[in-house]
C-alpha cells in the first residue's frame, strides 16, 4: 500500500466524517483516478515529436500512455482526422497514489515561482484541473536527455458530489492551494 493511501485510510477518512458529518465511512470521498493529457500540436508536422514524449510520460507515470487521435480535420492547422496529437494516461489504484504522492510533495515545489494551486479550477462535480508548463519539474524526467520540453493536463477525479468535499479532501492528501483564494 502507497504512503498516501495508507494517510488516507488511517487519517484524513476520520478527519472528513467529523469535518461533513458523514454517518457511514463510504459517504466519504475518495480521489477515483487521476487523467494526465499531454497535447502535442507539433506532432502533425513533425511525428517523432510523440515518441519522446510518450516515452516522458511513461517515465513520468509509471504506466504506457494512449496515444490520442484528431477527432475531425482542421485545414488551416493541416490537422486530418485521425491524425496523432498527443498522448494520454489513466492511473487509479496504488499507481495513482504514488503519482499524486511524487507531485504533490517533489514535483510541485520544484515548479518555477510556485505560490499554490488556484481553488477555481473544481468543475462544479468534485474533479479538479490544473496545468503544468514544464514537465522536466518531475524527478524522473532528466533535464540534460530532454529534446522537447512539453506541458500537461492534470485532472482528478474524485467521489465527492461538492467541490467544497473535493477540495477539503485533496487538501488533507496534500494538494498546496494558494493562500487566500
Amino acid at each position: 500500500m502507497s504512503r498516501l493511501r495508507e494517510l488516507y485510510e488511517k487519517q484524513i477518512k476520520k478527519k472528513l466524517m467529523k469535518k461533513f458529518g458523514y454517518k457511514n465511512p463510504h459517504q466519504v470521498p475518495k480521489v477515483e483516478k487521476v487523467v494526465v493529457n499531454v497535447g502535442v500540436g507539433e506532432a502533425v508536422s513533425d511525428p517523432k515529436i510523440l515518441e519522446e514524449v510518450s516515452r516522458d510520460l511513461a517515465l513520468i507515470t509509471g504506466q504506457r500512455p494512449v496515444i490520442t487521435r484528431a477527432r475531425r480535420s482542421i485545414s488551416a492547422f493541416h490537422l486530418r482526422k485521425g491524425m496523432p496529437i498527443g498522448a494520454k494516461v489513466t492511473l487509479r489504484g496504488d499507481r495513482m497514489y504514488e503519482f499524486l504522492d511524487r507531485f504533490f510533495n517533489f514535483a510541485a515545489p520544484r515548479i518555477r515561482d510556485f505560490r499554490g494551486f488556484k481553488t477555481d479550477s473544481f468543475d462544479g462535480r468534485g474533479g479538479y484541473t490544473l496545468g503544468i508548463s514544464e514537465h522536466i519539474i518531475f524527478p524522473e524526467v532528466d533535464p540534460s536527455k530532454v529534446k522537447k520540453v512539453f506541458g500537461m493536463d492534470i485532472t482528478i477525479l474524485t467521489t465527492a458530489k461538492h467541490d467544497d468535499e473535493a477540495k477539503a479532501l485533496l487538501k488533507e492528501l496534500g494538494l498546496p492551494f494558494r493562500r487566500g483564494g
